[in-house]
């Protein structure tokens, strides 16, 4: 894990989506700062912290996409009370690298965080899709 953030923490970011990457390959930032979920940060023998973030949404899942519904419990330890519903996308993510990283601003703080119950359950609807190769979107 990094020093400072940590699997389960919410923090905001540019999430770019597989098909805003799918239908422009050079486009690189999101359209806005959107919660998401960091679901991995660990760190290489260089030092550097490696991220792989699942997008948070107040809409349901598109035909396309496999989402688990948020809980009203995790909305409020996410910090994400604003939501009335929230769903946490698991066929795809993001990936990006802290210390080289464009998008990831490492001075902002964390909203909130899941809980390691509920991280587990999205560990296990993430993991065939991550076994995939095709879920990942890479950002650096």
């Amino acid at each position: 894990m990094s020093d400072k953030f940590q699997r389960g923490d919410i923090v905001l970011y540019p999430y770019l989506w597989r098909w805003q990457n799918n239908i422009h390959p050079h486009r690189d930032h999101g359209e806005k700062d959107r919660p998401v979920c960091m679901i991995l940060a660990i760190k290489d023998k260089e030092g550097l912290t490696h991220i792989l973030l699942l997008p948070i949404s107040s809409k349901p899942p598109s035909h396309d996409q496999k989402a688990i519904e948020i809980p009203g419990l995790e909305l409020r330890r996410a910090n994400l009370t604003r939501y009335k519903r929230g769903w946490i996308t698991v066929s795809e993510c993001n990936y990006d690298v802290i210390e080289k990283s464009y998008h990831f601003d490492a001075r902002r703080e964390t909203i909130g965080r899941f809980s390691e119950a509920f991280l587990e359950e999205i560990r296990l609807a993430f993991a065939p899709f991550l076994a995939t190769g095709s879920a990942k979107v890479s950002r650096t």
